[in-house]
C-alpha cells in the first residue's frame, strides 16, 4: 500500500529545514521535499546579522546547519513538487512522475525575489505553465517560450524541445549554455505574457515573440499554481495566527507568508506550523 505521511514539507529553506526538525522532535511521520543547500538566498548571503547565536557568513549559517541535521538525522527528499491535490481526505502531491501522500502539507517554498510579470497568473492554464515535464507534450510541434531564472533549468528546457517546433529560451542567467536548431536564447526580460483565450505572445520592453505557450521556470512558482484555490494575498499565503490555510491541513511558513523575509521569522513559523499540523491530526484523531 501507499505511504501515507502525517505531514508533507515543501521546501529546503530555513522555515522547511525548521518545520522538519520539529516535526521529527514531535514524532510525527513527516516526508521533506525540496532544494539541496538551504536556499540559494542563504547559500550567498555575505553576512547574518538576524539570527541568534550566529555569527558568520550566509555558508557559515548552511555549515552549521548541515552539521545539526546529520546530528538530528534528519532527511531531505530532494524534489521540485509540481502540484498538490486534496483527494479522499488526504493531499497528493506530485514530483516528475512520483507521488507522495501525506494528511497534511507545511509550504514553506518561500518568494521569488522578482514577482510576476503582467498576465503571467491571468494565463495561468490557459498557456503559463510552472512545469515542462507536466506539460510538455501539451505543446508537440508548437513554439514556446521558457523563462529560465537559473543554469540548472536548462534541462527542462532541453525536455520541451522533443515536443516543440521551437523553443525560444529566455535566459535570466549569466553564461547559457543551452544549444540546439530548435533554439533561439535571448538575454532579456519578458514584460507581460499577451493573448485572448489562450497565449498568443510573450512581450518584451522592444518587441514580441509569438508563441502557443509560456513555461516559467523557477525555484518557487506561485503558491496558487501549487495548489487550486488557495486563497492568497498578492504574492504571499495568507494564513491565520496558527498558519493554517483556508485549505484543510495546509499550513504555509516562512517567506510565501509574508514580510519580513528574515530567516529568524522563517525558523519561527516553520516551528509553530509543525505544533500546528501536530494539533490537526490530534483534533481529526477525535473525530
Amino acid at each position: 500500500m501507499e505511504k501515507i505521511y502525517d505531514t508533507a514539507i515543501v521546501g529546503g529553506g530555513i522555515a522547511g529545514y525548521t518545520a522538519a526538525l520539529t516535526a521529527k522532535n514531535l514524532l510525527l511521520d513527516y516526508i521533506w521535499l525540496g532544494e539541496e543547500g538551504f536556499g540559494e538566498k542563504l547559500r550567498l548571503a555575505e553576512k547574518v546579522t538576524n539570527f541568534p547565536t550566529l555569527i558568520g557568513s550566509g555558508s557559515d549559517f548552511s555549515a552549521a546547519l548541515k552539521e545539526q541535521m546529520a546530528a538530528e538525522e534528519l532527511i531531505l527528499t530532494p524534489r521540485r513538487v509540481e502540484g498538490i491535490y486534496f483527494m479522499g481526505g488526504a493531499y497528493s502531491l506530485t514530483s516528475g512522475g512520483e507521488t507522495f501522500t501525506a494528511k497534511t502539507v507545511i509550504l514553506a517554498t518561500g518568494v521569488e525575489a522578482r514577482g510576476a510579470i503582467r498576465g503571467e497568473k491571468e494565463f495561468l492554464g490557459r498557456g503559463v505553465s510552472y512545469c515542462a515535464v507536466c506539460d510538455g507534450a501539451l505543446y508537440r510541434g508548437k513554439r514556446v517560450a521558457a523563462v529560465l531564472t537559473n543554469k540548472k533549468f536548462e534541462e527542462e528546457a532541453e525536455y520541451l524541445a522533443k515536443f516543440a517546433q521551437k523553443v525560444y529560451c529566455v535566459c535570466l542567467y549569466e553564461n547559457p549554455t543551452i544549444t540546439g536548431e530548435k533554439f533561439s536564447v535571448l538575454r532579456e526580460w519578458p514584460v507581460a505574457v499577451e493573448g485572448g483565450m489562450r497565449v498568443e505572445r510573450l512581450a518584451f520592453k522592444e518587441h514580441t515573440i509569438s508563441v502557443d505557450g509560456v513555461f516559467f521556470l523557477k525555484n518557487s512558482a506561485p503558491p496558487e499554481s501549487l495548489a487550486f484555490g488557495l486563497k492568497t494575498e498578492g504574492a504571499h499565503v495568507a494564513v491565520g495566527r496558527d498558519l493554517s490555510t483556508n485549505l484543510p491541513g495546509l499550513f504555509a511558513a516562512g517567506d510565501i507568508t509574508g514580510r519580513p523575509y528574515q530567516y529568524a521569522k522563517a525558523a519561527g513559523e516553520g516551528c509553530v506550523a509543525a505544533h500546528s499540523v501536530k494539533t490537526y491530526l490530534r483534533a481529526l484523531q477525535k473525530k
